[in-house]
């Protein structure tokens, strides 16, 4: 898989510029990201061994969040590895089918994600709207056909993504970027990328319109019938529930929001570098430590689990 360049010339490769306006930062910035990608992974990985190892943890809520980490541990690791051997590697290159590869598994797992995300939604809806008929309604079946088909809908917007972006003709193999995303992979297109723009927004703004809907209508639902109850303490952990939730979804889609669905005029390539650290290395690792702190069931069962360990 190659591509022909304006001049004729056939690239199978590209250069990767990340931060170069600062290479006397590489050292500095080598510690910083492998310290945040040894905490994702840690964190990530230590949810999942947590959450199979306590069957107190075996509900719905928590499948969904055990997929939360595995998704937030795999994407991390699509990005972070080929960062830091680059921020001290000389030859800061990535090949045409890894550049590929990159750009569909990181679609595909952010979309996956944002589906994920909706579906914990509409589980915390079922759980606090409906409880008695919970464990009926949030069957084993159900779970894993909501988790099939946030995967289903991740891996076909990476398709459409993929493809519309890898059928340009590049004019430069110079990525201003420390990946392979869209928009920097756009500025290297030789020629007009208006139908390639039109396409990105109308399928990320869909996704994102289905996924937040959905979580907007869920927790309207929620926050009425939090409201209806008649103890205060029953309204406290109504909204405790959801509190780790929300606070997720409103940092990872504003994120995503801010980068693909601006204006192309309005791109900087240096902010998005910025932000997209933001959302592939920090979101990943700060979701553990949101759901971790603000989760009783999660602390308690870490304690049974140390305190077996120890006692065996």
């Amino acid at each position: 898989m190659m591509m022909e360049l304006e001049n004729g010339t056939v690239t199978t490769e590209f250069f990767l510029l990340g931060f170069s306006d600062h290479p006397e930062l590489q050292s500095v910035l080598f510690a910083v990201f492998f310290s945040i990608y040894s905490v994702t992974m840690l964190g990530n990985l230590g949810m999942i061994l947590l959450i199979t190892a306590s069957s107190q943890l075996h509900t719905p809520m928590y499948f969904f969040l055990c997929l939360l980490s595995f998704i937030d541990a795999c994407y991390s690791s699509v990005i972070a590895p080929k960062l830091l051997v680059n921020l001290v590697s000389e030859k800061k290159t990535i090949s045409y089918n890894g550049c590929a590869a990159q750009l569909y598994f990181f679609c595909s797992l952010v979309d996956t994600e944002s589906f994920l995300l909706a579906a914990m939604a509409y589980d915390r809806y079922i759980a606090i709207c409906d409880p008695l008929l919970y464990t009926v309604i949030m069957s084993k079946r159900v779970c894993c056909q909501l988790a099939i088909g946030a995967f289903l809908g991740g891996t076909v917007s990476s398709i459409i993504h993929t493809t519309n972006t890898f059928h340009l003709s590049f004019c430069s193999k110079e990525i201003n970027h420390f990946f392979c995303d869209i928009s920097p992979l756009f500025s290297l297109s030789c020629s007009d990328t208006y139908m390639q723009d039109i396409i990105l927004v109308v399928f990320a703004s869909l996704v994102e319109a289905i996924c937040l809907l959905t979580v907007l209508l869920s927790y309207v639902c929620i926050i009425a019938a939090i409201l209806k109850s008649g103890s205060a303490e029953g309204r406290r952990k109504g909204f405790s529930t959801c509190a780790s939730h929300l606070i997720v979804v409103s940092i990872y889609h504003g994120t995503l929001i801010f980068i693909y669905l601006r204006p192309s005029t309005d791109h900087s390539l240096d902010i998005d570098k910025v932000t997209s650290v933001f959302y592939t290395l920090i979101i990943p690792m700060l979701n553990p430590l949101i759901y971790s702190l603000r989760n009783k069931d999660v602390k308690n069962a870490f304690i049974k689990v140390i305190g077996r360990k120890l006692l065996s």
